[in-house]
């Protein structure tokens, strides 16, 4: 199957690791990747800081970017907070509906397009640790995603899944709600950690939304708590 990836700009900058990573599994189940290198940001911190003009020129240029595919193909995303956005903002931010929508339509999500698309929950990875996951916000409520990620990581050889309690609250990060409210927010990723640690074998926290992760590794770093986070996607790669 031809499919396209959208990287989120953080991930891009900050995390290109993860985004290989996720070529990698996708090719490991028979997809042929492509990139377009003009992309550049799914215009959500735009829109949530309230700029709603230079979100919808953002979004243009998302359309203009993969709008030129004529075979309809997935547009396969690390992140279901930039999925989400663009799955359920784009329509009522751009004049052109139509284009809006066909893309719009086209976007999924990493973990729901193994799981949901290609039907498959073993991508033939392994890892031997002990994990629990963190369910991000956009992903339970902007995308309806639940099981999956959790589908894809008990099949990972060797890899322990703990639950992680009150795993349906947020870690705090919000974009620029973290910056904004940075004590509240500090807070908040306070309270997701000692969630984990609840467990002490945990040694990983993975969610398939790497803002989430960004916000509490800073949080984990600043406290030098002995936790690791990691990407669904770094996960999948891995053939210990």
């Amino acid at each position: 199957m031809n499919v396209h990836i959208f990287v989120p700009c953080y991930i891009d900058r900050f995390f290109p690791q993860t985004a290989q990573n996720m070529v990698t599994v996708l090719q490991r189940c028979g997809c042929t990747v492509h990139y377009h290198p003009a992309q550049t940001c799914c215009a959500q911190p735009a829109f949530n800081a309230g700029f709603v003009e230079t979100a919808a020129a953002v979004a243009q240029k998302f359309i203009n970017d993969f709008e030129d595919d004529l075979n309809n193909d997935p547009i396969v995303c690390p992140s279901a907070s930039c999925t989400g956005f663009v799955r359920n903002y784009f329509t009522g931010l751009l004049p052109n509906v139509e284009a809006a929508n066909c893309v719009s339509g086209r976007i999924t999500e990493f973990s729901e397009f193994l799981v949901n698309h290609l039907k498959i929950t073993n991508v033939g990875a392994s890892f031997n640790a002990t994990a629990t996951y963190h369910h991000s916000c956009s992903a339970l409520r902007e995308c309806g995603i639940k099981t999956e990620p959790l589908a894809l990581l008990e099949q990972v050889a060797g890899l322990t899944l703990l639950p992680l309690p009150d795993f349906e609250v947020c870690c705090g990060f919000g974009g620029t709600f973290s910056v904004k409210y940075e004590p509240v927010s500090v807070a908040m990723a306070a309270a997701k950690v000692n969630a984990a640690l609840q467990n002490p074998e945990v040694q990983y926290l993975i969610s398939a939304d790497m803002s989430c992760l960004m916000h509490l590794r800073g949080y984990v770093e600043a406290q030098n708590i002995k936790l690791q986070t990691l990407h669904l996607a770094d996960v999948l790669a891995m053939q210990e």
